[in-house]
């Protein structure tokens, strides 16, 4: 991974501005933190718990649940997970200073033992024990142009019969060069798969009973108001945070209302299923 390159998406530089987010409400450096109040910080995804609550009853995730995120970023989805469903969740991230800030949340959340934070690229086959009932990703599919291997390890990792779901961009109309430059450099992201693409790339892979959801227009809405919010609050977020971030995240949320704004970007549920 070119982890320099990485940090250009603002998103994922200094992910450890979540502790200054809970100096800022009164939490000590080691105080145990309320998964509940944790979630106002540590959800990147569009829509946060409730995109979570969502895939919860669409695949059926109980406390018996053995639960796979791929892409994991500080780990707020699979502690939300543990935490509301009592499951286990393997959190797979691939940043090694965003997997740290993770689990030390995880930690300070009391939620060892539920959550299992691990360094590695899902390419290299780190899920690849056949143990998974559930394998989930918010927005992380997008940094990783090798679709067809990425599908195969996922594929490898379930056990028959089991599920996953997944949230990403989809390519809706025909990318202008500008706004290929904007995903790569500004996003991380080097290939926007078309609905078609997902369809023939997931069913070769080997899944069935495919499902692909058109998101754009709520995620639209979504980062508008995220963007809005965010710059609403500078001045106190430039207290908490200092300029340098502030001013890293204003420029990657206006990209990305951009470049939704321009109806080329869409944003794209599935959900599949491996063969019994």
């Amino acid at each position: 991974m070119d982890d320099a390159r990485s940090k250009q998406m603002k998103l994922y530089h200094r992910v450890d501005r979540v502790f200054n987010e809970l100096k800022a409400i009164g939490m000590g450096d080691d105080d145990p933190i309320p998964v509940e109040q944790l979630c106002n910080y540590d959800q990147y995804h569009y829509f946060g718990t409730d995109a979570i609550d969502e895939a919860i009853a669409l695949l059926g995730i109980t406390a018996d649940s053995q639960v796979l995120e791929v892409g994991s970023g500080i780990g707020g989805p699979s502690r939300y997970l543990a935490h509301r469903q009592g499951c286990k969740v393997t959190a797979l991230e691939i940043q090694p200073d965003v997997d740290a800030t993770g689990r030390a949340l995880t930690h300070r959340c009391g939620l060892d033992d539920r959550v299992d934070h691990r360094c590695g690229d899902m390419l290299d086959g780190i899920g690849s024990t056949g143990i998974y009932d559930v394998i989930v990703s918010w927005l992380a599919f997008l940094h990783i142009p090798d679709r067809d291997t990425l599908y195969r390890r996922c594929f490898e990792s379930l056990r028959p019969g089991g599920q996953m779901l997944v949230e990403d961009y989809f390519e809706r109309g025909t990318l202008s060069e500008r706004e290929q430059l904007i995903l790569a450099r500004d996003i991380w992201c080097d290939r926007v798969p078309t609905m078609t693409d997902y369809r023939v790339e997931l069913s070769n892979a080997g899944f069935e009973n495919i499902e692909l959801t058109d998101m754009t227009t709520s995620w639209l809405s979504f980062v508008m108001d995220r963007f809005q919010g965010f710059r609403a609050a500078s001045e106190r977020n430039r207290v908490v945070h200092g300029d340098a971030i502030v001013d890293g995240l204003h420029g990657f949320y206006e990209a990305v209302v951009n470049l939704f704004q321009d109806g080329n970007l869409g944003g794209i549920r599935f959900t599949v299923s491996k063969p019994k």
